[in-house]
């Protein structure tokens, strides 16, 4: 059976304890790091975080709920966002042999 990954709208990007920097662009990858790398154990935005992206799997909640309650675990963990400049987006030039 194949899975499917939920991509994010948006990735998320965190400065993990140990001081780097890592970006979750999936619902899958997110509820992987909450089951099996979450650094705390504990508090309630990561046993809502849990919920609500074991939820969204199910398609019980919007990806969009899922990934707010990630980002609040993220915070309570001590890892805050990273925010990154957005790329410009230069128009591409096609060239035709015409």
């Amino acid at each position: 059976m194949q899975v499917v990954e939920t991509y994010w709208n948006k990735p998320v990007s965190v400065r993990l304890q140990n001081g780097l920097e890592h970006t979750f662009h999936s619902l899958e990858v997110s509820l992987d790091f909450l089951e099996n790398e979450w650094p705390i154990r504990s508090g309630k935005h990561h046993t809502k975080a849990l919920e609500c992206c074991r939820a969204a799997a199910r398609r019980m909640v919007t990806t969009e709920t899922a990934r707010e309650a990630f980002i609040a675990a993220c915070l309570e963990a001590g890892m805050p966002l990273v925010m990154t400049a957005r790329q410009s987006r230069r128009p591409t030039l096609v060239y035709s042999l015409q």
